[in-house]
C-alpha cells in the first residue's frame, strides 16, 4: 500500500479517494440534524443556551484546526497523503465514540478538541486530487469531491434524524462505525498519490506552523487575493452548520426527520450539480467564470433563506442555493494552478488553517445574533438575521473574486 500511483493507476485513484470521501462525509452528514439537538438536551431544551453552547463547541474546534492543519498538509508533502488521511480518519471515529457515550457536555468538548487536531481528511484528499489530475481537468476532480460531499449529505442528514428517533445515541454509533470502517478502506486500499521524488525533503516548522503556512499564500501572485475569497466563502458557510439547524426548527417547527429530508434534498441537487454542471460550465465559462456564478448564487440563496416567512418558501430558494457547489472547483482549480506538486499539501493546510479561522470566527458571528433574535423575536421578529450576515459575507466574496480571480499557470515546483 505504500506504492505510489502512476500512469494509468490515476484514474482508478480517483475512484478510492471518492469512495472515502463519501464514507468520511456521510458521517459527518449524519450529525448535522443530531449534534445541536444533542447540545440542547444537555441543556435542558433552552434553544438559546443551546446556540451558546455551540459557540463554545464550534470555536474550540476550529482554534484546533487552525493549529494543526498547516502541520498536517506539511506532513502530507513529507511522508505522502496516505498516513495524513489515515490518521484523521480514525481520529473523526474516535471524536464520535465520545458522543455516543457522552454522559455531559464536556465529554462532548474533549472529542471535540480530538477531533478538531486531526480534521484534514477531506482538505489532504484535495491535495490528493491534485496529485493525480493535470491541470486541465483539476476542477473536474474537485467537481467529484463535490458530488462525494453532496452524497454523503443527501443520505447522511436523513439517516441521522431516522436514527435520532429510534435512539438519541445510535447516530453517534453508526458514525463511529462508518469513520472506522472508511479507516479500515483506506488502510488495506488506498494507495499513495506522491511519489518520494515529488515530495518536500525535509520537515520544516517554520512552514508547518499557522503563520509560517499562511506565508505561503504572499509568495505565489495572485493567491492572496484567492484565499481572502475561499475565507469569506467559509466564514459565510459557518451559517449552514451553526444555526440553519437550530432555526429551521424554531421558525418552522420541523422536526429532525423532516430538517434530515430537506438537506437530503439540498444533497441530491448538489450531486445533481457537480455531475452534470461542472465539468460543461468550466469548459463553456472557465474557472473564473463558475467561480463568481457559484458566489452570486450563495448570495441570493441566503438572502431568500433570511427572509422566507415560511417553510414553502424556504424551499424555493433551494435550487438557487445549489449552484453554490460550483464555488469550490472553480476556487480550488484556480488555486492549485499556482504551487507545485510538492506544496499542494502546504496549500491545502493554509486553506484548512483559513477554514480553522473561519470556524473561529463564524460560530459567534452567526449564533450569538441568532440567540439575540430568538430571545427578542417578539419584537425584532428577525430570525434570519444571522443568515443575512452569511448573505452579506458572499455579497463581497463574488466582489472579490470579480477583482482577483485571473488564471494563473501551473508554477515550476520550488525547491525546499
Amino acid at each position: 500500500m505504500n506504492t505510489t500511483i502512476t500512469g494509468v493507476r490515476r484514474q482508478a485513484a480517483l475512484g478510492f479517494i471518492f469512495v472515502t470521501a463519501i464514507l468520511d462525509v456521510l458521517s459527518l452528514g449524519v450529525m448535522i440534524p443530531v449534534l445541536p439537538n444533542l447540545v440542547k438536551s444537555f441543556g435542558g431544551g433552552d434553544t438559546a443556551a443551546a446556540a451558546d453552547w455551540n459557540v463554545l463547541f464550534a470555536t474550540t474546534w476550529g482554534v484546533m484546526q487552525f493549529i494543526c492543519s498547516p502541520i498536517l498538509g506539511l506532513l502530507s508533502d513529507r511522508f505522502g497523503r496516505r498516513p495524513v488521511i489515515l490518521t484523521s480518519i480514525f481520529g473523526l471515529g474516535v471524536d464520535f465514540l465520545f458522543m455516543a457515550f457522552a454522559p455531559n457536555l464536556w465529554w462532548l468538548f474533549i472529542g471535540r478538541i480530538f477531533n478538531g487536531m486531526t480534521a484534514a481528511s477531506f482538505s489532504t484528499a484535495s491535495a490528493y486530487v491534485a496529485d493525480v489530475t493535470t491541470p486541465e481537468n483539476r476542477a473536474k476532480g474537485f467537481g467529484l469531491m463535490g458530488a462525494a460531499f453532496g452524497i454523503g449529505f443527501t443520505f447522511g442528514p436523513a439517516l441521522g434524524g431516522w436514527l435520532w428517533e429510534f435512539d438519541h445515541r445510535a447516530p453517534f454509533l453508526v458514525c463511529a462505525a462508518l469513520a472506522l470502517t472508511n479507516w479500515l478502506y483506506g488502510f488495506f486500499v488506498l494507495p499513495e498519490s506522491l511519489p518520494p521524488e515529488r515530495r518536500q525533503p525535509r520537515f520544516d516548522w517554520r512552514k508547518a506552523n499557522p503563520i509560517g503556512s499562511l506565508q505561503l499564500l504572499r509568495h505565489h501572485p495572485g493567491l492572496m487575493g484567492l484565499a481572502g475569497v475561499g475565507f469569506l466563502f467559509q466564514l459565510a458557510h459557518n451559517v449552514l452548520p451553526s444555526v440553519f439547524v437550530l432555526y429551521m426548527g424554531f421558525r418552522y417547527g420541523w422536526s429532525p426527520q423532516t430538517i434530515g429530508l430537506t438537506l437530503m434534498g439540498s444533497g441530491i441537487a448538489s450531486i445533481l450539480i457537480q455531475a452534470f454542471v461542472v465539468g460543461p460550465a468550466v469548459k463553456r465559462f472557465g474557472e473564473r467564470g463558475v467561480l463568481l456564478i457559484g458566489l452570486f448564487a450563495g448570495f441570493l440563496g441566503f438572502s431568500i433563506y433570511a427572509f422566507a416567512p415560511t417553510g414553502l418558501l424556504y424551499l424555493a430558494g433551494l435550487p438557487i442555493f445549489t449552484f453554490s457547489g460550483l464555488i469550490q472547483p472553480g476556487l480550488q482549480g484556480l488555486m492549485t494552478r499556482r504551487v507545485g506538486p510538492n506544496e499542494q499539501g502546504q496549500l491545502q493546510g493554509a486553506n484548512a488553517a483559513m477554514m480553522g479561522i473561519a470556524s473561529i470566527v463564524g460560530p459567534p458571528l452567526f449564533l450569538i445574533p441568532f440567540a439575540f433574535a430568538v430571545r427578542h423575536d417578539a419584537t425584532l421578529q428577525l430570525p434570519g438575521l444571522p443568515i443575512l450576515i452569511a448573505a452579506a459575507l458572499m455579497l463581497a466574496a463574488t466582489l472579490l473574486a470579480y477583482a482577483k480571480a485571473k488564471p494563473a499557470p501551473a508554477p515550476e515546483p520550488q525547491s525546499a
